[in-house]
């Protein structure tokens, strides 16, 4: 049983999340102001995600906001690694910046459907267990490029990049699976979980994004026409 982490002010909506949730079989510690949520992260135990799989924290909240918690969670050692959808009614471009230099794991606008809510939620544990540092070898190296799930870190040789969660995800995933030609589909549902939200293409722009990260290094990863990608190029 997975335990979950639930931050929403609205009673209604939480109310609705909970019942939604404990329906599928999760454990659910709700609560209504980010103090509260808090508050439970630093005395839920001592295991490594502080006993909760994940959280889904509401963005806009009037004190101590989604933003704030979801920085708590990342800056503790114990929970850095904790699979977080944050929910918001706000659509503006800033906030998702913010939340994706914090290393959100997916964002879902409000009004929220119930099969939305379950299968993006399902899909950020399966992307945990993807990249669980307990079940595989911390570090992988490709070329000059070298990746640490641990400390999700990549360098090119001495040099640290700088990655957004989900372009860490996709060159740590090319990196742990050289030589194989991976089509866009099968990245979103290997790496991110995804099979019926969102479109394939985006894999192209983050293949993008990548690619001017690793500068010198960026013909690791080929395209392969009317295939995919993969991780088998040369360096210039």
């Amino acid at each position: 049983m997975s335990h979950l982490l639930l931050l929403e002010d609205d009673p209604e909506i939480r109310l609705g999340f909970e019942q939604l949730l404990k329906g599928e079989g999760f454990q659910v510690h709700a609560f209504s102001t980010g103090k509260e949520a808090l508050r439970f992260l630093a005395q839920a135990g001592t295991n490594a995600r502080g006993r909760i799989d994940a959280a889904v924290l509401d963005l806009t909240l009037p004190r101590t906001d989604g933003l704030e918690i979801l920085r708590t969670i990342r800056l503790d050692t114990r929970t850095r690694h904790l699979p977080v959808l944050l929910v918001t009614g706000k659509n503006g471009e800033i906030d998702l910046v913010l939340a994706e230099n914090l290393w959100a794991d997916d964002y879902a606008s409000k009004p929220i459907s119930s099969r939305e809510l379950l299968a993006r939620l399902r899909a950020i544990l399966r992307r945990a267990s993807f990249l669980d540092k307990e079940q595989k070898p911390h570090t992988f190296t490709f070329g000059s490029v070298s990746i640490d799930l641990e400390t999700h870190l990549a360098k090119v040789g001495e040099i640290a990049l700088d990655l957004t969660r989900r372009e860490f995800e996709l060159l740590a995933y090319f990196v742990q699976n050289p030589g194989r030609v991976h089509s866009r589909e099968t990245i979103l549902h290997q790496v991110w979980g995804l099979e019926f939200l969102g479109e394939s293409r985006t894999i192209d722009a983050h293949v993008r994004r990548v690619r001017a990260k690793l500068g010198e290094a960026s013909g690791l990863i080929e395209t392969v026409v009317g295939a995919g990608y993969r991780m088998g190029g040369t360096e210039a």
